[in-house]
């Protein structure tokens, strides 16, 4: 009876060091102090992890940043005034102007309605904002 007891406590001293360990690195992936932006998750399933993220354009960089300032309530319309500030800074970024424009639009369509989105309408990028409210609306 001994041997038996003896084998599996052999077995577990090998198998619990392994099972903890999976078990705290898959617990520690995401933690509530860390920067939890998309781009910043780190899971335990990745695939492969030697192949470095692409750099993102600034164009989506700077969509994704005020789509973000219309998410934390910043007015529309303050938004496309740093759309067109951003534009006037850097000229290469006007080509994409018309499809940020529209990505406001349509964001701002889910926040405020159609009515009070359209009310925030101003005249960056042509037309391109109320394109994207009328879009949605």
């Amino acid at each position: 009876m001994t041997h038996t007891a003896r084998r599996i406590g052999r077995s577990l001293a090998l198998v619990l060091p392994v099972v903890m360990v999976l078990s705290g690195t898959l617990a520690v992936t995401m933690v509530p102090w860390a920067d939890n932006t998309p781009a910043q998750i780190l899971t335990a399933s990745a695939e492969d992890v030697s192949v470095p993220a692409k750099p993102r354009a600034p164009h989506e960089l700077l969509r994704d940043k005020l789509l973000g300032e219309l998410k934390r309530g910043d007015r529309p319309s303050d938004v496309l005034t740093h759309l067109q500030q951003e534009v006037d800074r850097r000229p290469s970024l006007t080509e994409h102007c018309v499809g940020i424009a529209r990505a406001l639009g349509r964001a701002a369509v889910d926040t405020y309605g159609p009515t009070k989105a359209q009310s925030f309408a101003r005249p960056v990028c042509d037309t391109s904002y109320a394109s994207g409210v009328a879009s949605m609306g």
